[in-house]
């Protein structure tokens, strides 16, 4: 089952009764967290990842990117047989990598009716276990700028090469905070953010920039982004005018909606897939 703690707008909702002080968790803290909410987890597919798309649909290996003078390889999918130009979702995978999960994820999306490109951020190989995963999240946060332009170049592909007329972006965990990153590189050109559990930014005026709606789904029991951390979070998206609806889940943990690994809650996963359907079908299409 869901809380709501937030909805803007046209429903103003606080839950949580104690106030806190706004502040940004530092990268240091956020890949320690990470590191230890998935030590004992692994890559394995979750439910997630084995459901089949509403419709067929063809999926194939591209080149979107040229970064750091090495190519880019992610995942295109479409609804089969589809012709001209589709609304496009940029999917950005976990701390894991861009694997076969999140290829199946890219699926369901693209079975909605829309051309989904899921990016590789690391540029190299998916990670097999929680010690690889840690080693390719760190080259990448050191070198921000990299990430950045390898969501630069998928954007334009999706504009360029599909003719996208309107484009969203998801990410889960490690993929949710670059998903609002993505957004933050295109505030006013991406139609829609969907965002499970990724690192927040609270500085109001970075957010204010952002002109999409925006969908955050948190577990309660996280131990990396806290209650705490959303209601921050929440209270910079609201001080900002962003529209935001942030759901969070009693019971639910990080990672409880992941397409890969060994967190899921079913409950909470279903209910926040079906409410993020019905967001970008509203924003989208």
């Amino acid at each position: 089952m869901r809380r709501l703690i937030l909805l803007i707008p046209p429903l103003f909702l606080v839950l949580v009764p104690f106030a806190v002080q706004a502040g940004s968790m530092s990268d240091a803290d956020y890949m320690s967290a990470m590191a230890a909410m998935h030590a004992s987890d692994s890559p394995a597919p979750s439910p997630a990842a084995v459901q089949k798309p509403a419709v067929p649909v063809t999926g194939m290996d591209v080149v979107y990117a040229t970064v750091n003078g090495k190519e880019v390889h992610g995942y295109l999918s479409r609804p089969a047989g589809a012709k001209g130009p589709l609304p496009a979702i940029i999917v950005v995978h976990e701390w894991w990598g861009l694997n076969d999960n999140i290829r199946r994820m890219t699926d369901r999306l693209a079975g909605e009716g829309y051309a989904a490109l899921a990016v590789d951020l690391y540029n190299a190989p998916a990670a097999k276990n929680s010690d690889e995963a840690k080693k390719l999240m760190m080259t990448l946060m050191n070198d921000k700028e990299a990430a950045r332009d390898n969501l630069k170049q998928a954007y334009a592909y999706l504009h360029d090469h599909e003719h996208a007329g309107k484009m969203g972006v998801i990410g889960w965990c490690f993929g949710g905070g670059w998903a609002l990153q993505a957004a933050l590189l295109f505030p006013d050109k991406l139609d829609a953010l969907a965002m499970y559990y990724g690192q927040p930014v609270t500085d109001v005026k970075t957010l204010a920039t952002l002109k999409m709606p925006l969908i955050g789904f948190f577990g309660e029991e996280d131990t990396g982004i806290t209650v705490a951390d959303v209601l921050n979070f929440q209270d910079a998206l609201k001080q900002a005018g962003v529209s935001a609806e942030i759901h969070e889940y009693p019971g639910a943990g990080h990672a409880f909606a992941n397409p890969s690994g060994e967190h899921y809650v079913p409950a909470a996963a279903k209910d926040a897939w079906e409410r993020t359907i019905r967001f970008f079908k509203q924003h989208l299409q």
